[in-house]
This record gives structure tokens, sequence and C-alpha cells, in this order.
């Protein structure tokens, strides 16, 4: 067999290697199935309608139309093919250190999982919903809020780890619209609740303690 018997067998298995992968612009998706399809621009004036969109478990996304595709065709035949990733070079995170994973969208949010075992998440709202119970196990934790905390629970408790006693502080004013129960003393500046005392009207001399006190 000479080379251009060879050249001419080989060429259609050449050919199909060549177009079993490519470059395609995302154009619309359709996020409604239960495998996600998009439509994509490929070669100039070559479109695919319906191409699935392969996603890794436990994740999924729909990519704006102008986003970048990379597609593999099963065996070469164009009329076949998968979408294997999906990204966009505008939007991309960039200045990862090596080893970081980020999420992040069109519009500035993003969870950044950062050396040092640090996560930051960045957003304008962020909303848990748990239907049964949502804990928090840590050494230290802060909440800064420059306008206001609101706690809407129609009970609110606070212990020491085990069950101890615990204490509270506050730096400022505070106003509460119902009852205050204590088990204990309350003390306003120097003078206690259970054993102040103050001048009688009639002699002058000192009352005894409070009734109850």
């Amino acid at each position: 067999m000479n080379r251009d018997d060879f050249n001419r067998m080989s060429a259609p298995l050449i050919q199909r290697v060549r177009l079993m992968v490519a470059r395609a612009v995302v154009r619309l998706v359709d996020s409604s199935r239960r495998v996600q399809a998009a439509q994509v621009g490929l070669l100039k004036g070559e479109a695919r309608d319906s191409v699935e969109m392969f996603e890794h478990y436990g994740f999924t996304s729909c990519p704006l139309p102008g986003m970048e595709a990379a597609v593999m065709f099963v065996g070469g035949d164009r009329s076949s093919g998968v979408i294997v990733a999906v990204g966009d070079r505008m939007f991309r995170l960039q200045g990862l250190q090596p080893g970081e994973v980020a999420l992040y969208t069109d519009e500035g949010d993003s969870l950044v999982f950062k050396r040092g075992r640090n996560v930051e998440l960045t957003t304008l709202h962020a909303q848990i919903t748990a239907d049964e119970d949502v804990a928090v196990v840590t050494k230290r934790y802060t909440v800064e809020a420059s306008e206001s905390v609101e706690y809407v629970t129609p009970s609110f408790t606070a212990r020491a780890a085990g069950g101890g006693v615990s204490a509270a502080t506050f730096e400022g004013s505070m106003h509460v619209t119902g009852d205050v129960t204590s088990d204990a003393d309350v003390q306003a500046g120097s003078v206690s609740l259970r054993e102040h005392v103050h001048p009688e009207n009639d002699g002058g001399g000192p009352t005894g303690s409070p009734v109850g006190g």
C-alpha cells in the first residue's frame, strides 16, 4: 500500500477524530428538563439544538447566553454531541491560590474555600431554611450588623456550656415591653432591688428591706 492509498483510507477516520471535540458558544438553555440541554453555535454557520449538558453529581448551573462551552461528539458524529464544560472568562474568579475552590455568579456572589481552612461567602442577601434545627458549634461567634439585629421567636434561652449559668453584657440602653422576672437579685448601679432601703417619710429613718425580698 502506497502513501496515497493510506491517506485516502485514513482520511475519514482522521476527519472524525478532528470533529470529536469542538468549542461552542451557548445561545439558549433549557433548564426544565431532567438533563439540561442547550442550543450552541459551533463553526461559522453551524448550530446544534438540544445538546445535553453533562454535570457533576450534586452540582448544577444554568449558563447565560454567550458563555463558552466544550462539546464532545461521540464517534465524531456532529449530530450526537454532549456538553462537558461551560465557562465564562468575564466572570470567572481570578487569583485563586493553588488548592482553593470557589463558586461564583455573574452578579458577584461567591463562596470561596480558601487556604488555611477559611470559607468566605459574599452576597447581598443570605437565607438558611432548615425544617427542624440549625446548630452552630464553635469557640467564638460574632455578629456585626451596622443597622439592626432581630430575633423572631416565641422563646429565647441563653445558657453556659454544659447547662451552667450564662452571663450577658449589654453596652447601651435596653427597652423591654413585657414583664421582667428574675429568680435572683436585680441591681441598678449600687442599689439592690431586694436589699435596698430609703428614708421613711415620717421620721427620716431608713425603711426595712422590701417585703418578699
